[in-house]
Formats: structure tokens, C-alpha cells, sequence
């Protein structure tokens, strides 16, 4: 790092400064607690995965399933397919542990968008908050990839379906794409050393990542103040602090009052995730049967947080591809990895963009900031239009037509909305701020 870099982490981490962590004070606002729900849901991912990890048998190796599937009763499968028959109809608990874990994950990318969301729209990445915006988005990244590492360990049609449109992805890569796909996948996709190799980064290097990330996460925001909304008239009263001070934070001390909030919060995310496990299944591995390459699935589509990835791909036209120099770039790397890196880059760039001089500690209301709330919602639509181009067999279908019809609705639909989107929304909130904002 050069001098510069190091200077501004130590500015923005404020390493000069020495606070007690008990006394640290937590606004008492109820959307400042989904940070705390996505930890949550990784602590039972965690828990659960171990209960799962027990049973499971990362293996493609033939084995003749023995269980209470009578469907698939002496038939020689992959370990891999029978061990998750067997945790899931014969272990006591494990259907509903198996559905927890699949609600957890669900809710830990739910709870980890909304938290971004709830930061972007009040401003709450400016100075000093960069590093944690950063840091965030590489959680949100790696939430999706551990989703998309555990599609695979099941094995059955759906798993291997699935997983192979990101060996392809990965595979189209200019370059590097042989030594990604080898890397990720240990080989030609499916091999015997690809369901070992996905387990690894599932289970361990994957979740070891998010939890380093956790940590650092955790680490800048006990060291850096939270950010506060802007305080009314009573409170400050109430306080005995000006209303403009941001020196100082009005809310709840660490011990007892936010522990015991914490507490709540985290029995109150159990309680859902076993609601969620005992009345909604996950993953039918008996339906789609074990993996064969001779067939695929009439409808393999991905879960509702990497959707708008899926749709990107369908949306290239297959054409698109071009070749430079003698590097062939591939519709599926245009569509698989270069428009989600755009996107992904914008989020990293957004900090600043919209940039601070100074440190700013309370939130700003979204109308007032016509040009970054309409940035967010364009970007909402974009992904909500993405996702339905992602689902265009399903959409074809319900208006009884067929995906030639309706795919360049949607890409108009994925370029076209998120443009109106920010028109419209710019217009009425710098309507409603009077023409005054401050962004």
C-alpha cells in the first residue's frame, strides 16, 4: 500500500483514537438491525452445515441406495445422491435441519441486500464508512457464490444442470478461463473431483471468507460510530446534547440494553428460520432423481438472489461474440461475467462517487438526494427486469406465447426501465425537496 492508502485507512478507522467497547452506544432503530440478522443467519448456517457435513459424502462414486425413497430402492447412484436421500428421509431431524439450512441462507442474502440497501439510500457509506461499504459488497459476492457452491453437493439433475452453466461461465473467461474452470471445478466439468473440490469451497474456504469479512466488518464498525438519523428536538432535549453534535451518539449502550436487543433478534431469526424449515420445503432431490448426462430438466433456474445473473446470460444475444487480437470473447463471458462486473464495479466505485471531505455521522433522508435515490431505484429495476428475463420460459408461458417473442421485450425492458425509472424518480423527489438537496 502506498503512504497515501495508509493514511487514509487510518483516517477513516480513526486509529488515534481510543474507546471503551462497552460504552459504544447503538442507535435504537429497528433497520439498523438487519446487519445483525445477516450475522445471525450465518452463525446458524454455520450450526447447521456442521449437522449436514456429518452425513453428507462428497463422492461420485456408484453405491446401491438402501432407504425409505421406494422409487430408488437398490438402484446403484452417486454417494453424493444417496447421502442426501438418507439425511433427508432417514435422519432423525435432518429434513428439517437441511430446510433450515436453505431458509438460512436465503434469509442471510435477504438480509445482507436489504442492510446495503438501507445504508446506500441514507448515505451511510460516505466518509468514514468506505472501507465497510467495501467490505460489504465482497460479503454480498461471496453470499452468492457460497449459494451457488452448495447447488452442486446434492449430485441429482437439477445440481449438475445448474452448476454446469457456470462451468461454462467460468471456462469462457479470456485467458484464464482454462486454469478458472480447472481451478473451481477440477477439470472438465462434471469429473470425480468436482464434487470433492465444490464441498471444499462450500464448507470451508468460502465460509472462512465470509467470516474473516465478518470480523473486519465488525472490527471498523465498533471502532467508527454508527451513524445516527437526525436527531428531533425532544431527543436532543432529552439528552442534553445539540442536535447537530455528532461527536457523541444517542442511542443504547452496548451492555446490557443493545446485548439483550441482540439476544432477542438473534432468537427471533431462529424462530423464523424453524417456521420457515417446518412449513416450506427446499430442494427436492427425490423429484429431479440422481445425475445423468442423457437428460436435463424441462425448467432449471437458479434462487431469487442470482436470477438477475441468469437473465444477463439470456439476454446476450447469441451472436454477440467477437474476437480481438486473437482472444475470442464469448457471449457467456459478456453476459456471465462482464455486465455482473460492471455492476459490481459500480458498487465498489459508489463511495466515491458520491464522496465526502468531511465525516458525516447522521443519515441523510433518500428525499433529499435526488440523484442517489434514483440511482438506487434504477438499479432495483434493472435487477427486478434482469430477473424476469431470467424467468422468460415462465413468462412466456403465463402470456401463452413462446421466449423468441418475448426475450427482446425484456432486454428492452432490462435497458429501457431502469433509464425511466431514474427520470421519474429524480423528478419527484427533487420535486418534493423544493429543488434543494445535498446530492
Amino acid at each position: 500500500m502506498t503512504v497515501g492508502a495508509i493514511a487514509w485507512l487510518a483516517d477513516r478507522l480513526q486509529l488515534s483514537r481510543d474507546e471503551s467497547l462497552f460504552g459504544k452506544a447503538f442507535p435504537a432503530e429497528d433497520s439498523f438491525l438487519l446487519g445483525e440478522i445477516a450475522l445471525f443467519c450465518f452463525a446458524i448456517l454455520g450450526a447447521t452445515g456442521l449437522f449436514l457435513g456429518a452425513f453428507y459424502e462428497p463422492s461420485t462414486s456408484k453405491v446401491v441406495y438402501e432407504g425409505s425413497v421406494a422409487q430408488f430402492q437398490g438402484d446403484e447412484m452417486p454417494a453424493a445422491f444417496v447421502s442426501v436421500l438418507h439425511l433427508t428421509y432417514d435422519v432423525p431431524y435432518g429434513m428439517f435441519l437441511r430446510r433450515m439450512h436453505h431458509w438460512a441462507a436465503h434469509l442471510f442474502v435477504a438480509s445482507l441486500g436489504l442492510h446495503m440497501l438501507r445504508v446506500f439510500f441514507t448515505g451511510g457509506y460516505r466518509n468514514p464508512r468506505e472501507p465497510n461499504w467495501l467490505i460489504g459488497t465482497l460479503l454480498a459476492i461471496l453470499a452468492m457464490l457460497a449459494s451457488y457452491t452448495g447447488y452442486s453437493l446434492p449430485f441429482d439433475e437439477f445440481a449438475t444442470t445448474a452448476t454446469g452453466i457456470g462451468y461454462n461461465v467460468a471456462k469462457s473467461v479470456p485467458l484464464v478461463g482454462d486454469f478458472l474452470s480447472k481451478l473451481v471445478f477440477a477439470g472438465e466439468f462434471p469429473t470425480s473431483a468436482t464434487i470433492p473440490r465444490l464441498y471444499f469451497l462450500h464448507v470451508l474456504v468460502v465460509p472462512a471468507l465470509i467470516a474473516g469479512l465478518l470480523a473486519v466488518h465488525m472490527a471498523i464498525l465498533v471502532r467508527q460510530k454508527h451513524t445516527e438519523a437526525e436527531r428531533s428536538a425532544d431527543t436532543s432535549t432529552l439528552a442534553g446534547i445539540d442536535r447537530d453534535d455528532d461527536s457523541v451518539i444517542v442511542g443504547l449502550p452496548a451492555v446490557p440494553n443493545q446485548l439483550a436487543v441482540s439476544a432477542m433478534v438473534f432468537f427471533l431469526t431462529a424462530a423464523t428460520l424453524a417456521v420457515l424449515a417446518g412449513f416450506l420445503p427446499a430442494h427436492n432431490v427425490a423429484e429431479y432423481g440422481p445425475s445423468n448426462p442423457a437428460s436435463t430438466p424441462a425448467l432449471v433456474m437458479p434462487d431469487w438472489f442470482l436470477m438477475w445473473l441468469y437473465g444477463f446470460l439470456k439476454l446476450v444475444p447469441a451472436g454477440l461474440g467477437f474476437t480481438v487480437a486473437g482472444v475470442h470473447v464469448s457471449t457467456e463471458f459478456i453476459g456471465g461475467v462482464m455486465l455482473p462486473g460492471l455492476v459490481f464495479l459500480g458498487i465498489f466505485a459508489w463511495p466515491f462517487l458520491d464522496r465526502s471531505g468531511d465525516p458525516v455521522h447522521f443519515t441523510s433522508d433518500p428525499m433529499a438526494r435526488p440523484v442517489p435515490t434514483a440511482v438506487g431505484v434504477a438499479a432495483i429495476v434493472m435487477v427486478m427486469a434482469a430477473s424476469l428475463a431470467g424467468m422468460n420460459n415462465l413468462v412466456a408461458r403465463i402470456l401463452g406465447t413462446s421466449t423468441e417473442v418475448v426475450t427482446p421485450f425484456l432486454a428492452v425492458l432490462t435497458i429501457g426501465g431502469p433509464v425511466l425509472a431514474f427520470g421519474i424518480t429524480y423528478g419527484l423527489v427533487r420535486g418534493a425537496a423544493g429543488g434543494e438537496s445535498d446530492g
